[in-house]
């Protein structure tokens, strides 16, 4: 076997089973779960027409990996209404089967683990498939803690020269899992100047870019090249998805775009590795490519929600509304550390929750690796504010009823 695989830490969600394992959840309380970032709002039925018309002909072929002009197309007018951004639908784009596969095979792409010290940098906390992708790839996993008193932006000042001078790869989650932070243009140059000098490519994950609080949406990479006079996109890809955008987490339909110069042996490698888009699923894709009001929708439905949640749980919780994404980057009070042996206070506050209340939510020190004795998920929980409002709200009186007994 591959010794590699024996790097991979347990995902998220098999530690909270396991954490899990012998709590008897309050039968007075009917289960809410705000652990999972699963999309709950409707598909829309325009979106699983435009699928179903296309099986009689979608399912007789092999889809080319490069996919349908049409979608590529699609793709590219997106891009251009949502961030001024002009790229070629034939070479500077390309489908993929969601950025979660696409992140990870980019990675087996770009790494040269034959180079001393090969080093792929991305922020902690992280979306867990980022660290996966280093150690497959063969890279060395660089975890550069965000800052609390920033806005949880990445504090890429702390990375060391040397560090930066073996990275091959980076990962830049913006808006960003699960702290919702937006990076600003400054941040965005400082990455390219450093790109520029050492060399390394920059993947960035953008698919929470469509939920937004903000008056303004958050900033692209593409965008923040090209405002940059950096049209090109030298050493830069960027990361979609329908998945949260259009509520289709199982279409597992998305894109890349950016520099040709990347793209080109990106296609190359899919090609082998089978990562071609069911024809059916393209037509689906370029339906929901080509509409935009039903990701307004969408969005107007999530900012009701946290407009009702946030100030019930910020009574209790050191939470305020994010810049962007679905989920809430909540402090746990102090009196959860050292509560339950063994156990960090978000873990603590996890299980006692789901004991007493029956709510699930995510510990911090999950989606984090400690680094110079330091995780920055600790004492912190996600929650996932995707179900429907009434049941988010219920969730959000139950922690506030949580907390105010248990302090």
């Amino acid at each position: 076997m591959n010794p590699k695989l024996s790097l991979l830490q347990p995902y998220p969600f098999e530690r909270l089973r396991k954490l899990f394992a012998d709590v008897t959840p309050n039968p007075d309380y009917r289960p809410i779960s705000l652990g999972i970032g699963e999309p709950k709002h409707a598909t829309p039925d325009f979106l699983k027409q435009a699928l179903a018309a296309a099986l009689d002909t979608g399912l007789t072929t092999y889809p080319a990996t490069a996919g349908e002009p049409a979608l590529r197309e699609a793709c590219a007018a997106w891009l251009q209404r949502r961030y001024g951004v002009s790229v070629n639908p034939a070479t500077q784009v390309l489908p993929v089967n969601g950025s979660r596969e696409a992140l990870f095979a980019f990675a087996q792409t770009v790494i040269d683990p034959t180079q001393p010290g090969a080093t792929l940098v991305f922020p902690n906390p992280f979306y867990q498939i980022y660290e996966g992708a280093a150690f497959l790839s063969g890279a060395r996993p660089h975890y550069v803690a965000s800052d609390p008193a920033r806005n949880f932006a990445v504090d890429w000042d702390s990375v060391p020269e040397a560090v930066w001078a073996q990275t091959q790869l980076i990962f830049v989650c913006s808006p960003g899992n699960p702290t919702g932070a937006v990076m600003p243009l400054d941040e965005w140059k400082k990455l390219f100047d450093l790109s520029d000098r050492f060399g390394f490519v920059i993947a960035s994950d953008e698919c929470y870019s469509e939920i937004y609080f903000r008056d303004e949406p958050p900033l692209g990479g593409l965008e923040a090249a090209r405002q940059l006079g950096r049209t090109d996109f030298k050493n830069l890809l960027m990361f979609t998805s329908l998945s949260k955008r259009s509520n289709v987490p199982g279409l597992r339909s998305g894109f890349v775009a950016g520099d040709a110069e990347l793209i080109k042996p990106f296609l190359l490698y899919r090609t082998y590795h089978g990562g071609a888009m069911s024809p059916a699923v393209q037509a689906a894709s370029a339906a929901a490519w080509n509409d935009e009001a039903h990701v307004v929708d969408n969005r107007r439905q999530y900012c009701e929600k946290f407009a009702q949640v946030t100030p019930v749980l910020a009574q209790v919780l050191d939470v305020s509304l994010p810049d962007a994404a679905f989920y809430l980057w909540a402090e746990v009070p102090t009196v959860f550390a050292g509560r339950l042996p063994g156990l960090t206070a978000d873990e603590a506050f996890a299980r006692e929750l789901l004991a007493q209340y029956n709510v699930t939510v995510l510990p911090g020190s999950y989606l984090a690796r400690e680094v110079a004795g330091v995780n920055p998920g600790k004492a912190r929980i996600r929650m996932a504010l995707v179900a429907e409002p009434a049941e988010c709200l219920e969730a959000a009186r139950r922690i506030n009823a949580f907390v105010f007994h248990n302090d």
